[in-house]
Parts: structure tokens; C-alpha cells; sequence
């Protein structure tokens, strides 16, 4: 029995779908980001065996070129301001708020040299994908047991200064794609002062103008990127984290309501003076 026919009108009739179903249309653009991510990370880790030959740092500059490729796939601009805020020569913990599985792209798009990120222990296993973040140095933390997440923090504050790294975090600790920050957990700040390094806040505008699950919305849109002024931790204890949580909550909170706003009255979409992140 020859099944192209058959094949050719379950194609077509998928290609129908697409074009008259919205959750349809999300979920295909959702899978098509995943597939991109496994395939890429499988291409990426080649290339980090063959560059460096193992776990360092370094990978982070050839993952991030992969990944600043995706937002072509999604039409997805970054209109950045105060980038050089990242390029200090020296360690620091930088902080994010956390939205979605496209943080990935906010994230890689501004990364800094030597910075790399703190994950849950769950992501190594999850294929090249776990892979991809091994070989670019990532460390892991297993959130269930506190113990072993204090001892991870302990050995990320030593090697922060001893090989000059950026420790990427995101201090809400979950997703959360409401338009406001959730509170902070701890742990980026105790960092922080515990090596007596400077905090650089950086907040994405929301998405939920372009992409927003509980609506089944994926489309094109531009997402606003603030770097904001470092807070300085250099005499603080631990004593002194609870205020210094605060701050950078408030600062980060005014800043994103701001900008999404400013995204949402543009309609997500690349205004006048904008330019595509390169």
C-alpha cells in the first residue's frame, strides 16, 4: 500500500491546523524550540570536545553563539541598554528575573565572558541539553537537600575568585510569567557577600505581549533588556542580606514594570529607533 498520499494529506491537514489553531500554532512553535535546543546542544558539545576538550568556561562563548541564532527562528528582538555594565574585569553575581524556557535566548544574548550559571540538578540529565550545560561549566545545586546546596555555593564562592568568574542567578528561583517578580530566595545574595562581590541586577520586559502560555499566544515581539548599576557588597555580613535583598528587589521590580509597560504600549513590536541585537 503506498502511504505519500496519506502522509501528504496528514501534512496538509497539520499545515491546516497551524494556520486555523491557535494553541496548535503554540504548541508547534513550543516543540520546534525544543527540538532546536536538543539539536543544537548536540552540535554545540561537538564543537566545545573539539575546541577545549572538556568542562570550562570558555564553552560558554561557542554555546551562546548557537543559541543568539534562535531568536532569527521566532523573529525576537533584544533592544539592550547599559550592556558595558557587564563587561568588568573582575567577579560578580548577576541576577535575573525568570519568565519562561526563552530566558535562555535573554540570557545568552547579553552574557558576559567567564560567566557562568547556576542551575537545579535536574537539567543535567536532561540528554545533550545537560550535556551542553555541563561543558560550559554550569553548577548544579540539588534544591531538596540544603545541605548539599550550601556546600555547591561555598565551592562556587572560592572559584569565583580564584578564577575571576561571573556567577549568573536567578533569584526568584522558579518561572513566573505574571508581569511582576516574585520574593528572592537567599542564596545569590549569601553569595554575594560571602566573596564580597558586587551584584549586577538585570531585568527582561515581560513577555506575556508575545508569549504567554496560559493564552496559548507565541509570536514575534521585542523584548526590552535593562542592565542596572551594581550593588556593592564589599563590608556587608550576613546580617545585612535581608536589606540588601530589598534593594535590588525594589530596583528591579520599578525597572520591569517600567519597561513592560513602555513593550506593551508598542505592541511588542520593534519601534522607530530600535535595532536587532547582533
Amino acid at each position: 500500500m503506498d502511504l505519500w498520499p496519506w502522509l501528504t494529506a496528514a501534512l496538509l491537514l497539520l499545515l491546516l491546523l497551524v494556520q486555523l489553531s491557535r494553541t496548535v500554532r503554540f504548541y508547534a512553535k513550543v516543540s520546534l524550540y525544543c527540538a532546536i535546543c536538543f539539536l543544537m546542544s548536540i552540535v554545540a558539545a561537538a564543537v566545545c570536545l573539539l575546541r577545549h576538550g572538556g568542562r570550562t568556561v570558555d564553552n560558554m562563548s561557542i554555546i551562546s553563539w548557537f543559541v543568539r541564532s534562535f531568536k532569527y527562528c521566532y523573529g525576537l528582538r533584544f533592544d539592550v541598554k547599559g550592556r558595558q555594565r557587564l563587561t568588568v574585569d573582575h567577579p560578580c553575581v548577576i541576577v535575573s528575573n525568570h519568565q519562561s524556557i526563552l530566558d535562555m535566548m535573554g540570557l545568552m544574548e547579553i552574557l558576559p565572558r567567564r560567566c557562568v550559571q547556576i542551575a537545579k540538578r535536574e537539567l543535567l540529565f536532561t540528554g545533550p541539553v545537560g550535556l551542553i550545560m555541563y561543558l560550559g561549566g554550569v553548577f548544579f545545586i540539588n534544591r531538596q537537600r540544603s545541605s548539599t546546596a550550601m556546600s555547591v555555593m561555598a565551592e562556587v564562592g572560592e572559584r569565583m575568585i580564584r578564577d575571576n568568574l561571573k556567577v549568573w542567578i536567578y533569584p526568584e528561583g522558579t518561572r513566573n510569567n505574571n508581569g511582576d517578580l516574585l520574593p528572592f530566595k537567599k542564596g545569590a545574595f549569601y553569595l554575594a557577600v560571602q566573596a564580597q562581590v558586587p551584584i549586577i541586577p538585570v531585568v527582561y520586559s515581560s513577555f506575556t505581549s508575545f508569549y504567554d502560555p496560559r493564552t496559548k499566544l507565541f509570536t514575534s515581539g521585542t523584548i526590552k533588556v535593562e542592565v542596572l548599576d551594581d550593588i556593592p557588597t564589599k563590608g556587608l555580613t550576613i546580617d545585612d542580606i535581608p536589606q540588601l535583598m530589598d534593594t535590588c528587589h525594589q530596583a528591579m521590580r520599578s525597572t520591569l514594570l517600567r519597561i513592560s509597560k513602555a513593550s506593551q504600549e508598542n505592541g511588542a513590536t520593534a519601534g522607530p529607533g530600535a535595532q536587532p541585537a547582533q
